[in-house]
């Protein structure tokens, strides 16, 4: 009898357990889950898949489907293949395919559509990515959500929050905002800022924690003569805040249990890795490290404390967020939709059209499969055995296979026929399954979590080469928009994620802009245009447009340059122009 226990393959925060029940997918009651699944994974077998493998259109069989992959990759040479893989699918067995790839010589991707400007920060700030557990958050006084929407992308912070302060950062009034203790509507890219300034105060205020900074941080005077060189009074009036406002804030958090939980968005900037070093700076002088209840939550290394027996670090690579593709034959994409979810898709709809052959290996229908020449389905996380990690807790949970179907081919399968035809080695299914589940130590409860893992973040102290906290030593002013410009954000939909799923259609503007609910409306960058229908929200500070990230179009208004550090796409970074068309 199959075990009826498996996790949630979305990649998300929560990293739900799921119990399979006669067909149907139910909570865990007990830990993070908390007895309730998100609306994604709760649908999640109500929306079409790809049932059947296609060749130029035409339905084919799997045989047939791998035996064209084999002839494709025969005929090409190895140096013209790209793989290009993303995370639709978050469990560690999907890197299975880099492993074969890379031993054929073809090339990998590198850097991020995400978090890796944010990261990028946190290494440089820590030494090390280590994020504050959903556990630690939970024994917080006061939790700062700066950036996140826990409502849309983390549902299971929400359970944690009774008795606590909250202080929200976002240029939204979110769902959270409105129930906030203190919400600053800031202005788009200028989290930098209010990091600096806070610090500053707390310094001007004799707050700081020294004993923490003379500890951990011996460079704090430093950066303190830093953010002197911000304006105060025009800073202030560009964030959208008041002196009262600073204060507020850290009369909130001075000497309480803070957790500062952190969304991807405000990263999603050329100096990404400086916002999220500024944040971290403005926790360090809190003295939040360290302490139980007390840190900043990003996405944490979700491998951290795994070594991964894939080989994959002599791979070539290019970029993820400017592939290009046309320099390449033959391209092979895993669990991904790049037409759609690439930074100028109008640069990308180019490239792809003039590579040879397009192969496609997925669940879902979008506009990549669309044009592929190959197309195969791939397994559903419950038809096959895989082992997943969180990057907001420290579980590992093993994914059980709930069902068999003719529907597909599991990434070890589809690498194991590759392995074969182009003599790589490769191991047992079973042995990477039970390398991975090695990692793991069994808790009291009966849980798994990741060995080695700290409970409480950087408890001794950071992993740079001194033990101590690095600060900013220089930074960037972000440019503003132009008049008639507007900035362009594409915040997580509570209905999609990414481009699965219900994507949305709308462009949502403030009221004062003037435009009609149900027209349509044309949105103008230097990259493209789009079309959108107009929804009026109020919630939007009035130099804001908001497009929902997956949103068809969105992308053709955004620009493929690079974060400064991270390889990472800037999606936040472009402004935009509103045409009316009816």
């Amino acid at each position: 009898m199959k075990s009826t226990i498996t996790a949630c393959p979305l990649d998300c925060y929560d990293a739900c357990g799921i119990v399979y029940d006669e067909g149907k997918l139910k909570a865990f009651k007990d830990g993070h889950t908390n007895g309730f699944l998100c609306p994604h994974i709760n649908h999640y077998e109500s929306h079409a898949r790809i049932e059947k493998p296609r060749y130029k259109g035409e339905e084919i069989s799997m045989e047939a489907a791998l035996e064209k992959l084999q002839e494709l990759f025969a005929s090409t040479l190895k140096s013209e293949i790209l793989h290009y893989r993303s995370s639709g699918n978050f469990a560690l067995m999907q890197g299975v395919t880099d492993h074969v790839f890379a031993q054929m010589g073809t090339y990998l991707t590198e850097g991020t559509l995400c978090d890796g400007a944010g990261e990028a920060g946190i290494l440089e700030g820590r030494g090390s990515n280590k994020n504050m557990p959903l556990s630690e958050i939970e024994k917080s006084e006061v939790v700062v959500f700066w950036g996140r929407n826990p409502h849309v992308t983390s549902s299971h912070l929400l359970p944690l929050l009774k008795d606590k302060t909250i202080i929200v950062v976002d240029p939204v009034k979110t769902k959270i905002a409105k129930m906030a203790d203190l919400h600053i509507q800031i202005k788009p890219h200028t989290d930098i800022f209010l990091a600096m300034l806070l610090y500053r105060f707390l310094h001007i205020e004799d707050s700081c924690d020294d004993e923490f900074l003379k500890a951990f941080a011996t460079e704090y005077e430093d950066y303190y003569e830093l953010t002197q060189t911000i304006r105060i009074k025009a800073i202030l009036e560009d964030i959208g805040m008041t002196l009262g406002d600073i204060g507020d804030f850290l009369h909130l958090v001075v000497a309480k249990k803070t957790a500062i939980v952190c969304g991807v968005g405000i990263q999603k900037y050329r100096d990404g890795a400086d916002i999220m070093r500024a944040i971290d700076a403005l926790a360090v002088g809190l003295g939040l490290f360290t302490n139980e209840g007390c840190g900043v939550a990003y996405l944490g290394n979700s491998k951290e404390g795994i070594s991964s027996p894939f080989e994959t670090q002599k791979a070539k690579k290019v970029s993820k967020v400017s592939a290009p593709f046309d320099e390449f034959k033959t391209v092979f994409i895993q669990g991904a939709n790049p037409l759609a979810q690439m930074p100028d898709s109008n640069r990308v709809r180019s490239a792809i059209k003039r590579t040879e052959n397009v192969i496609y290996f997925g669940l879902y229908e979008n506009e990549t499969s669309a044009i592929a020449d190959l197309v195969i389905p791939a397994k559903t996380f419950l038809e096959k055995e895989d082992v997943r990690t969180s990057y907001s807790h420290n579980g590992m949970m093993l994914m059980h296979q709930q069902k068999e179907s003719e529907t597909g081919i599991s990434e070890y399968d589809l690498a194991a026929f590759l392995a074969d035809a182009f003599d790589v080695t490769l191991q047992s299914e079973t042995a990477y399954l039970e390398y991975f589940k090695n990692h793991a130590v069994v808790k009291i409860d009966g849980s798994f979590e990741v060995e080695n893992r700290e409970s409480v973040p950087y408890k001794e102290g950071f992993d740079t080469d001194d033990g101590e906290f690095l600060f900013l030593e220089e930074f960037e002013v972000p440019q503003k928009v132009d008049e008639g410009e507007f900035y362009l954000i594409t915040p997580k939909s509570a209905k999609s994620l990414n481009s699965q799923f219900h994507r949305d259609s709308h462009v949502y503007l403030h009221s004062t802009l003037g435009f009609v609910e149900g027209s349509r409306v044309k949105l103008l960058s230097n990259k493209g245009e789009a079309e959108f229908i107009v929804k009026v929200n109020d919630d939007l500070r009035e130099d804001c447009v908001l497009v929902h990230s997956g949103a068809k179009g969105v992308n053709n208004l955004t620009s493929s340059t690079h974060s400064y550090e991270g390889k990472s796409a800037i999606y936040q970074e472009n402004f935009v122009r509103i045409l009316k068309i009816d």
